[in-house]
């Protein structure tokens, strides 16, 4: 995201990148599920950019992110231009790879399941409640509520291990205003991919920014780490 976000400084626009709370710089306590809260976290972004009268172009999300930009879409209807970045469309896919076998019924048992790094250091706390948040968060409901004037891209890589293909194109039969575009060989990080990737993501939102003729030099950006 970091190249992306220098990609659209080249072309002049400015790029805003923030962690949501509990990730990365921000404070706060890390939560497996809690889109909504993100969603809460992006809003307060957006006003505050609003207030002091700059112009948010589009709102860009990488993975978990790429779920909350679409949520946010469907929420709020004050953007016009969408960026998901190898967002999972199935909420309930993924989870044992990071939980482990039988992780509904430790958690009910314990209340709790600590995830641990490959050295074994605990990394985050994963909540019956916040585990009970992201399986009943219902992204094709979300989907649905994006208005028809709100334009989405979706990304993904074709060599994505950890978000399989699958999730894009269901992405593609629930939002109105969707185009997919899927980077051959492309890891979830786009590591090898990352020309590629700015290419796309600047053609799409300077196509929508001459459309809507939001062309100023105030333009202002949302990326996601």
């Amino acid at each position: 995201m970091v190249n992306l976000a220098a990609a659209f400084a080249n072309e002049g626009i400015s790029a805003f990148r923030f962690d949501f709370a509990g990730n990365g710089d921000s404070e706060g306590s890390f939560q497996y599920g809690n889109y909504y809260r993100e969603v809460d976290d992006l809003r307060s972004v957006m006003q505050y950019f609003e207030q002091e009268k700059r112009p948010v172009t589009a709102i860009i999300g990488h993975s978990k992110g790429g779920n909350v930009v679409l949520f946010y879409a469907s929420r709020f209807k004050d953007v016009d231009n969408v960026v998901n970045l190898s967002g999972r469309f199935d909420l309930r896919r993924g989870i044992e790879g990071r939980l482990g076998k039988d992780y509904l019924k430790r958690i009910k048992q314990y209340g709790f399941i600590d995830v641990a790094n490959r050295k074994g250091n605990i990394e985050y706390r994963v909540t019956e409640e916040s585990l009970m948040d992201r399986l009943t968060t219902d992204t094709s409901a979300a989907c649905l509520l994006i208005p028809q004037t709100c334009r989405v891209l979706t990304i993904h890589g074709s060599g994505d291990k950890i978000v399989p293909t699958e999730d894009a194109m269901e992405f593609a039969k629930h939002i109105f205003n969707h185009k997919l575009h899927i980077i051959e060989g492309a890891d979830h990080e786009y590591t090898s991919h990352q020309n590629e990737l700015s290419s796309v993501v600047l053609n799409f939102v300077q196509s929508g920014s001459s459309h809507d003729n939001a062309q100023s030099e105030n333009k202002s950006r949302r990326s996601f780490l």
